[in-house]
């Protein structure tokens, strides 16, 4: 009898997400749907992350609409999943419960079966409130554990870290595991090693995998991207140290700074005995569609490299490609790292996916992060200093409690080390200049941080040693006014809509705004045609005689 593996395919989230902007139209999902109700994937992540957001502020698209449409076609074949960051959702600031309860509670009604928390801190305390109403509601809890590295640190920050008593070495596999069985004890029905750039490794994925199979009694799942090129060989690595769900993406919108494809996963599956479950021909069918969908995408395509042309339903590999695969396993299994990750290079070169990006493979951060802090510095005519950025990136993040580098943490510590390094070049200290996000991080408002952060560092920065947490007690919800100039309608009319104003106040205020109008144009239209109709009823008066029309003419009518 085969193993079962699970998968769980990004396409229309984390996929679209990583290679086009998040510009998947309602239209275009929809020519989806119809393959996905056959293809039988374990779940199929749908919503949340920057999709909510995006289709509100770029497409003029409803997000609950959205959610709902895809849970009527495919709601019981496969799980939808989405992405939340728990108590700060879908931003940087926490929430209070009760916007907390509301979100959870609607997005399980209207088709969420397994939602995805995280925390950029990995602050437990942070997800906390939404395993709990997940699962009140009557979804499951699938709780990520944010992977990160220990900075790259000098030899003389090595030695200054030793002699002010501070760890060169946070990020262990005891660290992560421990955070896993403190999830499970939490509640979690689920964990995610949620790897967003990449960075994880096969040497790194496999005995950590097998330590939390070991140690927690609930489903793994491995999350990773192809970025720095360790997607393929870690995903295979997890996949022979035992883990239950591995996350692909279809292969026309894989790859790259996506997930691993579907589908070269699916070819080491079959070798190596596991079944997915996954109906071949529909996946097939689905690439076909996503080729026509990248094709329309084509501006924000952040590749523009499109994979061969593949159908794992019934093509074959030549045999020296297929050699790949075998030679993957065997080096897999013999724990040859080197030799895995570069022959499954070559898959991936045969395939005409993105090779590694060795700037994230070498710096050890996420791609977004770094081409965000090159973007800053080309604004200023500056990007000959991000080598400079760079080497003091691990002293910012140091500085600021070692937060995980992803987002929006990443954001924050990139940003931040960028101004650091333009006051330099501008004759002045370090932190001059300083964003209100990282004042936040180091005041302690996102939460705890995975070390202290200085209270000496804390006051020079904030004005306080106290760590000062976010109190939300003080949060004021968002105005919903009436708008006269639409009938006198509020502008959220029921409870979904106030929520996307809690969530998203100025994104989703125009598009709310934008959708009154439109109903109040409806609505004037309806109550013009119906007159029409009502005037259509009156009978037309007789044709009066000649005799009559002067009668009337003199009579005064």
């Amino acid at each position: 009898m085969k193993k079962k593996l699970l998968i769980r395919d990004l396409t229309m989230r984390d996929g679209q997400q990583s290679q086009f902007a998040t510009r998947m139209s309602q239209s275009q999902v929809d020519r989806l749907l119809p393959y996905y109700k056959k293809a039988n994937f374990y779940a199929v992540e749908v919503w949340g992350g920057a999709v909510p957001d995006s289709i509100m502020r770029y497409l003029g698209e409803d997000p609950w609409y959205r959610l709902e449409s895809i849970k009527a076609v495919i709601g019981n074949v496969s799980k939808l999943t989405a992405l939340s960051r728990g108590r700060n959702l879908f931003g940087y600031s926490p929430y209070p419960d009760s916007v907390i309860e509301g979100f959870n509670k609607n997005a399980v009604k209207s088709g969420i079966g397994i939602m995805r928390i995280f925390d950029a801190l990995n602050d437990i305390s942070n997800m906390k409130s939404t395993i709990n109403y997940v699962k009140k509601s009557g979804g499951m809890a699938d709780c990520a554990v944010c992977y990160t590295v220990d900075p790259k640190y000098s030899f003389s920050q090595k030695m200054k870290n030793i002699f002010q008593g501070k760890k060169n070495k946070i990020f262990t596999q005891e660290y992560f595991v421990d955070l896993a069985r403190q999830l499970e004890s939490f509640g979690a029905d689920m964990i995610s090693v949620k790897d967003m750039a990449g960075l994880i490794p096969p040497q790194v994925a496999g005995p950590l995998i097998r330590k939390m199979k070991s140690e927690v009694s609930i489903p793994i799942d491995i999350h990773t991207h192809c970025t720095p090129g360790y997607g393929i060989p870690t995903v295979l690595v997890a996949m022979l140290s035992g883990v239950d769900v591995i996350d692909t993406c279809i292969m026309n919108f894989a790859g790259g700074p996506a997930a691993p494809a579907f589908e070269i996963m699916q070819i080491f599956a079959d070798k190596l005995g596991f079944d997915t479950g996954v109906d071949l021909e529909a996946v097939a069918a689905i690439n076909l569609e996503l080729l026509n969908i990248r094709k329309e995408l084509e501006k924000f395509d952040t590749t523009k490299m499109f994979p061969r042309p593949f159908d794992i339903s019934k093509d074959k590999l030549p045999a020296e490609v297929d050699s790949l695969f075998d030679k993957a396993i065997e080096y897999a299994k013999a724990e040859k790292y080197d030799e895995l990750i570069e022959v499954c290079n070559g898959i991936d070169k045969y395939f005409n996916f993105p090779g590694p990006n060795e700037i994230v493979k070498n710096a050890e951060i996420p791609g977004g992060m770094y081409t965000n802090m090159l973007a800053q510095l080309k604004q200023g005519k500056l990007d000959h200093l991000v080598n400079d950025v760079m080497k003091i990136v691990p002293e910012v993040r140091l500085a600021a409690g070692l937060p995980p580098l992803v987002t929006p943490t990443s954001q924050i510590v990139g940003a931040q080390a960028v101004s650091c390094i333009v006051d330099k070049a501008k004759g002045k200290p370090f932190y001059t200049t300083k964003s209100s996000n990282f004042v936040n991080l180091v005041l302690g408002v996102y939460g705890k941080t995975p070390v202290a952060v200085d209270p000496n560092f804390r006051e020079f920065l904030c004005g306080t040693r106290e760590e000062t947490p976010y109190d939300t007690s003080k949060y004021q919800k968002q105005p919903n006014p009436t708008l006269p100039e639409y009938g006198d309608v509020k502008l959220a009319l029921n409870e979904k809509e106030e929520l996307l104003l809690e969530l998203f106040p100025a994104v989703a205020g125009n598009f709310l705004k934008t959708q009154r109008a439109a109903e109040y144009r409806m609505q004037l239209d309806e109550e013009e045609r119906l007159r029409q109709e009502e005037l259509a009823k009156i009978p037309p008066e007789p044709e009066l005689t000649e005799e009559e029309k002067i009668d009337r003419l003199y009579n005064g009518w």
